[in-house]
């Protein structure tokens, strides 16, 4: 079984690779939580870590100042370029902590790294106030130490929920939305009232909501979000485990750090590049433990059909409950396409992609459906006409399908050898040589698979040419003999 603090671990692996290292940071923590140790041996060690923190260990030095006590390290050196932040317990200023850098940061460094330096600044001065405030509370009442110490020491869940406070608003507030959302489900009465006072707060608004009214809904500016969600937390670690909570922002987290993939499928102006990009990061990420919710699961295997096969509402409503995402990674392993290409593979590549998929399942109970292979396939989506015939200037061949048949006929010889005469792109001609490196020298098939023909519940197949080529001979005479015979292809349609 997997610990907790292993998760909180792997946790703060994820939130090192979106904010920086957080190493020296968690040895900050570490050191003050340990409550036994002497005031100002701890505070020797933080000023020592502060320059590892922030990733300048040769020009930082840092200073503590508590009640007057000064603690730094033996070659502080005050300078002009100094950052500070005070030291509160218990609403009372006690002291300051500084940051000085021996050297001016360029200009380039100081728009990324000053409000970096300021957060991480805040923070650590913050657990230090909370450090005096918990030693001061066991010099007064030593006997509530134990008791104390369970109310008052933070659980793993909650270093990595403040750590993603400071370190990334958009993910704290993304965690805690997705906590309110599920305490509510599960009934929690404190949390539906939060979610309450997030709609509305005047009765009139309160009864539009639930009767449906269609009356426009007066905005919030209000709120203070920051507290609503200290106050989704609070209700959380009363109502939930830790072991609970942790499980779910590990969940939510991870989901996070997948919406990369999410948003190259939701923005529109993705190309089939973007999005093949977006795979292979989340392939490569995958083993480290990426879990996605099933929701979310179904939500992306539907925009990569949409992507990749068809918009046919029958095809998705089959495939979202069988295809992965692997799946797709499988795909792009073989699929040509030219740059900023949104097009798809065509009818025939769509069917057998869904028949490999349905054996593939059903081979597991069947042994018989254990030997059926699908041919190796390579497709060149079905924008890579269009990029041919942009590419040669060839846009007025489209008037053909308005000529009197017999005149269409009668050209139709000439279109061929003008398309055979013509060139495919660079990036075209690459794929291509990829696929005869991947088919060697065995016989191949160039067939038309435009998106009109095998579509899902209505056959239209053989409606354009299919070339057998003999595949022999050296690297170049085999590609040009498979450039020519998919151009000869690309004519009949």
């Amino acid at each position: 079984m997997i610990s907790q603090h292993t998760k909180m671990w792997a946790l703060l692996d994820n939130l090192r690779e979106q904010t920086g290292r957080l190493d020296h940071l968690y040895q900050v923590e570490e050191l003050l939580k340990d409550y036994d140790r002497d005031l100002e041996a701890v505070m020797k060690d933080v000023v020592e870590t502060i320059p590892n923190v922030l990733h300048h260990p040769d020009s930082c030095r840092a200073r503590i100042v508590i009640d007057g006590n000064i603690y730094q390290s033996p070659d502080f050196v005050e300078t002009e370029w100094a950052l500070t932040a005070d030291i509160v317990v218990q609403d009372r200023t006690v002291g300051k902590l500084e940051v000085y850098s021996t050297s001016e940061m360029q200009e380039e460094e100081k728009e990324s790294s000053v409000s970096r330096r300021i957060n991480l600044i805040n923070m650590i001065a913050g657990r230090v106030g909370d450090f005096i405030r918990y030693q001061n509370r066991l010099a007064v009442d030593p006997h509530k130490e134990k008791t104390d110490r369970s109310e008052e020491k933070p659980g793993d869940w909650r270093i990595v929920v403040d750590l993603s406070r400071r370190m990334d608003r958009d993910l704290y507030h993304l965690i805690s939305r997705k906590m309110l959302n599920f305490l509510c489900w599960n009934g929690i009465s404190d949390a539906n009232s939060i979610l309450q006072k997030i709609g509305s707060d005047s009765a009139e608004d309160v009864m539009e909501i639930s009767e449906g009214g269609n009356r426009p809904l007066q905005r919030r500016d209000d709120l203070d979000v920051l507290d609503l969600n200290l106050e989704v937390f609070e209700i959380a670690s009363r109502n939930l485990s830790d072991d609970e909570i942790l499980n779910c922002v590990e969940k939510w987290m991870q989901e996070d750090r997948a919406s990369f993939l999410i948003k190259a499928l939701v923005n529109l102006d993705s190309s089939l590049g973007d999005i093949a990009d977006a795979i292979r990061r989340f392939i490569h990420l995958a083993p480290e433990g990426i879990k996605l919710s099933e929701s979310t699961i179904k939500g992306v295997n539907v925009s990569l059909v949409r992507q990749f096969i068809t918009d046919q509402l029958d095809y998705i409503k089959v495939a979202k409950n069988l295809v992965e995402i692997e799946d797709f990674y499988e795909i792009m392993q073989r699929l040509i396409y030219p740059v900023g290409s949104h097009g798809q593979v065509g009818g025939k590549s769509a069917g057998l992609f869904l028949a490999w998929i349905i054996l593939r399942k059903h081979a597991l109970e069947d042994d018989d459906l254990k030997g059926i292979r699908v041919p190796r396939t390579w497709c060149i989506t079905s924008d890579g006409l269009h990029n041919f015939m942009q590419h040669n200037n060839l846009e007025e061949v489209t008037e053909q399908k308005y000529k009197d048949l017999a005149l269409a006929r009668q050209e139709y010889p000439h279109i061929i050898q003008l398309f055979k005469n013509s060139q495919f792109t660079p990036e075209i001609i690459q794929g291509l040589s990829m696929a005869l490196d991947d088919f060697g020298e065995r016989p191949i098939i160039v067939r038309s698979s435009s998106l009109l023909e095998d579509r899902f519940g209505a056959a239209f197949s053989g409606k354009y040419k299919s070339l057998f080529l003999a595949n022999q001979g050296t690297k170049t005479e085999r590609l040009q003999a498979l450039m020519d015979a998919i151009a000869e292809v690309y004519s009949s349609t």
